[in-house]
């Protein structure tokens, strides 16, 4: 499934472009042309990047809901289902090709954030961590788009639902700290999933971790991860 799945992927330009490019032309357009605007306090490359690294991994659910939810409806499943194969390799093998797809983007990510200047002060075992995180939410984050693909009745409904994913990086602590937004959307900021995610890798690449944030990033990637295992499970069961 794992392999079929990465075929699947590389022989999608459009897969490609929005699980690997998109986030770096993101990138390039904060960190190069707005970054100049914003104060926080250092370099906006190095401010920047943590949640440039979780906008990569949302940026690459569509592709998973859509291929789950065109298994679903075009009947392939169901042939699996006749075969030698197990139930949980259909599942786990859309998880497993979401989680390559965001280390693949992660690791680009990184690797222009170095050219544009970025200069973190982590540690070996903090990268380690910076990985840890990473892998916890790619997989939190998979399990929840296979969900929404199997709910999904059609393809382009499924591609849909992934937006909310998408567009939370942008009411986070990602780009401008929380204390410089307006009543309400700063609330919103400091109390959704991603902003101790993202504030867990800046303090690891600061070299600075707090505890508090990493637990709470821990916390809402096992309960993101939960949900949509249960859910994913639930509806393959009731429509396969």
């Amino acid at each position: 499934m794992l392999r079929r799945n990465l075929k699947h992927t590389v022989r999608n330009p459009v897969t490609v472009f929005n699980a690997v490019l998109f986030p770096i032309i993101i990138m390039l357009m904060f960190v190069g042309v707005f970054g100049g605007a914003f104060s926080v306090g250092e370099d906006y490359v190095d401010y920047a990047t943590p949640g440039l690294l979780v906008m990569a991994i949302s940026y690459g659910l569509g592709a998973t809901a859509t291929a789950v939810n065109d298994d679903m409806t075009k009947g392939i499943i169901n042939r699996f289902k006749t075969m030698d194969v197990s139930r949980g390799a259909m599942l786990t093998g859309h998880v497993v090709i979401t989680t390559v797809r965001c280390l693949v983007a992660c690791a680009a990510i990184v690797g222009v954030a170095f050219a544009m200047g970025f200069d973190p002060a982590a540690s070996a075992l903090d990268w380690l961590g910076v990985v840890g995180v990473v892998v916890l939410l790619s997989f939190a984050a998979g399990w929840l788009t296979v969900a929404t693909g199997l709910a999904a009745k059609t393809v382009e409904s499924a591609g849909l639902a992934t937006v909310p994913l998408i567009m939370l990086p942008f009411l986070s602590t990602a780009f401008v700290p929380a204390e410089t937004m307006g009543t309400g959307i700063r609330q919103f900021a400091e109390y959704q999933p991603f902003t101790p995610i993202i504030e867990t890798l800046r303090g690891l690449l600061n070299g600075n971790p707090s505890g508090g944030d990493a637990l709470a990033a821990v916390a809402w990637c096992v309960g993101l991860a939960l949900l949509g295992y249960v859910w994913a499970v639930s509806t393959f069961k009731k429509r396969a």
